[in-house]
């Protein structure tokens, strides 16, 4: 694990045990290409090579004398303006907050690019110069933004698209160099575990034992457990822009039978996982995170985002039963026109209805909490510990290139 990955994660992530089953075989050869290539993965257990060279990985290291910036007036303890740049399959997301020790972050921007980064990699998988000069100059953009914000520490990080792509180091290398941001590539635990933070952090401690879900671009991040490391991760090649480009891409609407396959391999997926949660626990409170479900959710009948994060909102499972069934029905017009359904999220809304679906059947869930932080709050959070525990110091933005 690169030095950038252990200053975004920090130190004490690592040792939580996992368990499970190897990923299950899928029962047609397109089960096969979906997973080739991918950071997704079951738990494992007694892997204990595994877990101490991640541990090493994730001990922070010192930024170089020249990032550092002069520390803003009260720090450690004081406000400090933080920015995050997250790279998804889908969008490219600068998150601003205004942060201290102690409090709640408190959003200051938010700057969104739908980049659909998947869509621009080639028929192996790379990212190619479409895609490198796509993400370089998004990069740039988002760079200038942050620094016209005045954000005195911004890291930069890149999930399953990235991650997956046989050229991702090689094109990360060169973005450097263009825009001299190091982007980390977040393994797939790490985001399960960073999203697993930022939803113990909204909920509390009060929540008990949480099962926190997360449908991404690329992936799907399952964690579970009682403290803020989960005790149970799974990062599984199960996202919705993924699933819609490997198993729905021939048909809109897609064929029942193009439904069925992608069911059965959905559940040969997440069914490992199921298992391993036993020696954890019936969860207390089930979550769900992010654009996919936030989006079923709405549709089901929750509150307008637009009303703030602090209003509950829930997926009762009756409820997505009823609107999977209903969406795989739609065509992509069609589905784009539903509420909180973006036109540019409108052809994966099946894929991840399905994900969704079936995650709650195998898990025996009646319903899910949405909650409004995730991954990127989650990596805010991990570096406000470190920033106030005096592990690191705060970036500074670097020089124009």
């Amino acid at each position: 694990m690169n030095e950038a990955v252990a200053d975004i994660i920090g130190p004490g992530t690592a040792g939580a045990d996992t368990a499970g089953a190897d990923t299950a075989r899928a029962d047609t050869a397109r089960a096969d290409t979906a997973r080739a290539g991918t950071g997704g993965q079951a738990p494992r257990s007694g892997d204990d090579g595994a877990l101490r060279e991640l541990e090493r990985g994730l001990r922070p290291t010192a930024p170089a004398a020249d990032n550092r910036v002069a520390a803003p007036p009260g720090h450690p303890h004081g406000p400090m303006r933080l920015g995050v740049i997250d790279i998804g399959s889908n969008t490219v997301h600068l998150l601003v907050v205004d942060a201290h020790r102690g409090g709640q972050p408190q959003p200051a921007a938010s700057v969104r690019v739908p980049l659909r980064l998947v869509e621009l990699l080639d028929d192996d998988g790379r990212l190619a110069e479409r895609g490198e000069q796509a993400l370089t100059d998004c990069i740039q953009q988002l760079r200038a933004h942050a620094q016209d914000l005045h954000v005195v520490d911004l890291v930069a990080f890149a999930t399953s698209a990235v991650r997956d792509a046989p050229d991702g180091d090689e094109v990360l290398t060169r973005v450097r160099a263009d825009t001299g941001l190091e982007v980390a590539v977040l393994p797939g635990e790490a985001e399960a575990r960073l999203t697993f933070l930022a939803v113990r952090r909204w909920f509390g401690w009060s929540a008990g034992r949480l099962l926190a879900l997360d449908i991404g671009g690329g992936s799907l991040e399952i964690g579970a457990g009682m403290h803020e490391d989960p005790e149970v991760v799974a990062s599984l090649p199960l996202g919705a822009s993924r699933l819609t480009r490997d198993w729905l891409s021939e048909n809109d609407p897609p064929k029942r039978s193009e439904l069925n396959a992608l069911r059965r391999y959905v559940r040969a997926q997440i069914a490992p996982v199921v298992g391993s949660l036993y020696h954890v626990g019936e969860p207390t409170r089930a979550v769900a995170t992010s654009k996919t479900f936030r989006s079923l959710a709405r549709v089901s009948g929750a509150a307008p985002y637009g009303r703030g994060p602090y209003v509950r909102r829930v997926l009762r499972r009756e409820d997505l039963v009823e609107v999977a069934a209903r969406v795989c029905r739609m065509s992509a017009a069609e589905r784009a026109a539903l509420p909180g359904v973006s036109a540019s999220r409108a052809s994966q809304l099946i894929a991840g209805a399905v994900v969704a679906a079936e995650a709650l059947d195998l898990f025996n869930l009646e319903e899910v909490e949405i909650c409004p932080w995730a991954l990127r709050e989650g990596v805010i959070l991990r570096r406000l510990d470190l920033l106030t525990s005096g592990l690191d110091g705060p970036r500074s933005l670097p020089p124009a290139r």
